[in-house]
């Protein structure tokens, strides 16, 4: 894929241009929203913006692709591009749009490394851009394909059937389409995206897990309200939700994607995950029971007390209809109030958990960067573990991973 002198080009400059890709990436962003300011209107989120998140998941993106090139010059990191693909697709990514951003980062580029820009140098990194660009523009047609969707209309509108409150922060909607017509094709892990008008006349956008099962007449999503935290905004899709959506109302809904999904095998199955990070354990749990699966499944969740464990009932006559499954729960606080639950943070210490069982994790990035650490230490291998991250992936810019 690679050519060889580009190669060595990426090789040398590597080293330079990754630790400037911060600096690179938060100048492409500052110019090209100042000269393309509709790009923040529902293709960028502006929250992610203003924690740097997005910046840093591209340039972590970035610069492993590069590496992995290096590694392998015939391969293609495949497991990075499917991921950024389907995030893509969940917003209706147009391939038009990657000829803008070529044009921004690398303008930023050369206006953060100077001289240091040859040409030669900027030949190189121009083919790894169009060699990422490639797969993933070729990557999100087969995402449109099979999901009967044009990028160029990726939304649809869907009736809000029934509100629930879940907890003091956290609210399922249940939903049908608006037009009538059936419910697109999904798989158990999947998530849509969520589009939304703002007050001040802006869209932002954000990814909710399905948290039932995908074969449903209702599709539901289960939204927990982002609070301003150490002088964070709060998340602005998920206040508005909350205090704007009631039953009788639409929202603007992408078709499903994702690709951390359920895998229809009899293969032993463990369910990690903390906070809201288990409402794709409780859609694929929805679905083993729809199928009447037999499979051994392990679900492991942590919160911070039960009163704001979302869908823990259901999680809990999910886990009973299945005819080989368990269920551990850690709670920080008031953990005597649910029967049989753990005090404090999750510890796997002492659990048997199978070495060949599918492990899927889901919540904050240090829970499972932790928790991958005890999987591992309890012998289930590194390619049995999945996980899905919401918002930018922060977990590309690490080489572990």
């Amino acid at each position: 894929m690679l050519s060889l002198e580009s190669a060595a080009v990426i090789r040398d400059t590597l080293p330079v241009v990754g630790g400037a890709l911060d600096e690179i990436t938060a100048r492409f962003y500052g110019t090209m929203f100042a000269e393309q300011p509709e790009l923040l209107d529902g293709l960028f989120n502006r929250g992610n913006q203003a924690s740097g998140e997005q910046r840093k998941a591209l340039a972590g993106s970035i610069a492993a692709f590069a590496q992995a090139l290096l590694a392998d010059p015939d391969t293609r990191p495949d497991a990075l591009l499917s991921r950024i693909a389907h995030k893509h697709a969940a917003l209706g990514v147009t391939e038009d749009q990657y000829t803008i951003v070529h044009k921004y980062l690398f303008r930023a580029i050369g206006d953060v490394l100077g001289e240091a820009v040859t040409a030669e140098v900027a030949s190189a990194w121009d083919e790894v851009y169009w060699l990422m660009a490639g797969a993933l523009i070729a990557q999100e047609a087969r995402l449109y394909q099979e999901a009967q969707v044009d990028p160029r209309h990726p939304w649809r509108q869907w009736t809000v059937v029934e509100r629930r409150e879940e907890t003091p922060d956290v609210v399922s909607f249940l939903l049908r389409p608006a037009d009538g017509g059936p419910l697109p094709p999904a798989r158990a892990g999947q998530y849509v995206s969520v589009r939304v008008l703002m007050p001040d006349g802006i869209h932002q956008t954000r990814q909710y897990s399905l948290s039932n099962a995908p074969g449903d007449r209702l599709r539901r999503i289960t939204v927990k309200r982002v609070a301003s935290v150490a002088g964070a905004p709060e998340g602005e899709v998920s206040g508005q939700l909350h205090r704007t959506v009631r039953a009788g109302g639409e929202l603007t809904l992408s078709a499903p994607f994702g690709d951390v999904v359920l895998d229809d095998t009899d293969t032993p199955l463990v369910l990690v995950s903390a906070g809201i990070g288990c409402t794709p354990m409780v859609g694929m749990l929805e679905h083993l029971a729809a199928t009447g699966s037999a499979r051994p499944v392990r679900v492991l969740h942590a919160d911070r007390a039960p009163a704001d464990h979302a869908l823990r009932a259901d999680a809990r006559r999910l886990v009973a209809q299945l005819p080989d499954a368990r269920a551990e729960f850690w709670y920080e606080e008031d953990a005597a109030e649910e029967a049989g639950a753990r005090s404090g943070l999750m510890d796997l210490d002492g659990l048997d958990l199978p070495a060949e069982a599918d492990v899927y994790l889901c919540g904050s990035l240090p829970f499972m960067r932790a928790v991958r650490a005890q999987l591992l230490q309890a012998g289930i291998p590194a390619r049995r573990i999945r996980y899905e991250v919401f918002g930018p992936d922060l977990w590309l810019a690490h080489a572990e991973d």
